[in-house]
């Protein structure tokens, strides 16, 4: 097989079943291309707090100094680690100081955006754009604080609001999930337009559209027909939320979640608003989706779903169908969608 050649569908299903797909990825390249984690982003924010800044970009390296969650850090160059048999083997070389492991790492942008001031009833989908926002009870900054929204994450937007005092210009963020509203500062969100929600690939036949998913190499691939359109990375569920294998679909989809174990009295173990692009395949809220808290593909982490970039699960979002309208902020068809099928070798 060429390097970095596609890997057929029967191929994929047939490497998957043996047991040996992630070492075929491997010895083609193609794993070392699915693990690049750096596409063309100048910044990273720092994930959790104690990550280290190394001399060289390895585990065993020394440790220079950790950094605060929420650093905001110049990505230089994405490097090879020197740990040969890593999973991820991607580092960041952070500016000229020294390396951390790019897992650790949200690769992010500030992008500073203009008001858009035409806001529909039915709301409209924003991005943020800078590495983090910290939002609002009410439009004024001099407020008390609600949640830091990260970059990448999506948030229904209501409506403009005024603040003449601080002559300053608001969103108004409605959480469905928290049944409640908070303001974030117009230059963090980018208004996204109904023309970025249109299908990809509406034309091909819902029937030639299907997704595998091998959880022993970490692998998710798309196919229309035997042409395959993704292969990816992803992280599904450690022991104990285990991903469930077995054939899905893609019946419910929302652009923008709130996903919490708890519910809106009791928040639970974790609290994540706005996830991107999440596509649900399981009545008990399995799902692909984006992923802003960490940046580590190719090895259980999640607590069942699929996580995957967010430029990624965007994809899997508009190819899959139920197709969304845009103005639409979750919809659920059962009996329609595209089909998942979550496989592992029979040995495991």
């Amino acid at each position: 097989m060429a390097e970095n050649t596609p890997i057929s569908r029967k191929d994929f299903l047939k490497l998957a079943a043996a047991g040996t797909l992630g070492f075929v990825l491997a010895e083609t390249g193609l794993g070392r291309v699915l693990a690049q984690t750096m596409p063309s982003h100048t910044q990273g924010r720092i994930v959790y707090s104690g990550i280290s800044l190394c001399d060289q970009p390895s585990i065993n390296a020394k440790t220079l100094r950790v950094f605060n969650r929420d650093e905001v850090v110049p990505l230089t160059e994405v490097v090879t680690g020197l740990d040969a048999d890593a999973y991820n083997p991607h580092w960041y070389r952070i500016g000229s100081e020294g390396y951390a492991y790019s897992g650790y790492v949200q690769p992010v942008e500030t992008m500073y955006n203009r008001p858009v001031l035409d806001i529909p009833s039915a709301g409209r989908l924003a991005e943020v754009t800078v590495p983090f926002s910290d939002v609002y009870r009410i439009a004024d900054s001099r407020g008390d604080r609600g949640y830091r929204l990260y970059y990448g994450s999506l948030h229904w937007v209501t409506r403009i609001a005024l603040n003449r005092e601080e002559k300053s210009i608001w969103y108004e963020i409605y959480d469905d999930q928290i049944k409640a509203s908070y303001f974030g500062r117009v230059q963090d969100f980018r208004i996204i337009s109904p023309d970025e929600l249109a299908p990809i690939s509406p034309d091909v036949p819902a029937e030639l559209k299907k997704i595998y998913i091998d959880l022993d190499s970490q692998s998710v691939a798309a196919y229309e027909g035997d042409t395959n359109v993704l292969m990816t990375r992803c992280a599904s569920g450690t022991k104990g939320t285990n991903t469930p294998l077995g054939t899905y679909y893609s019946y419910h989809k929302g652009p923008s979640i709130h996903m919490t174990d708890g519910d809106d009295r009791d928040l639970g173990t974790y609290d994540l608003p706005g996830v991107p692009w999440v596509t649900f395949f399981t009545g008990e809220g399995h799902s692909f989706h984006g992923t802003y808290w960490h940046n580590d593909y190719g090895s259980p982490r999640s607590h069942g779903c699929i996580n995957l970039t967010p430029e990624d699960s965007r994809f899997i979002y508009l190819w899959t169908t139920p197709y969304v309208p845009p103005e639409t902020r979750y919809l659920h068809l059962p009996g329609q969608g595209t089909t998942i099928e979550i496989v592992k070798p029979a040995a495991e």
